[in-house]
């Protein structure tokens, strides 16, 4: 039982990390644009 709670741990660690970092991507991305001031760095998609 230990080891599956290990393994499980292991498995979530790597799935919040992956699920985090492509939101702290766009959360500097945002923060970068709202702090630029005049300019904005958003392009025209």
């Amino acid at each position: 039982m230990r080891a599956i709670a290990d393994i499980l741990r292991m498995i979530g660690g790597a799935l919040a990390t992956i699920v985090t970092l492509p939101f702290r991507l766009v959360a500097r991305l945002f923060g970068g644009a709202s702090r630029g001031g005049r300019r904005p760095r958003r392009r025209a998609v």
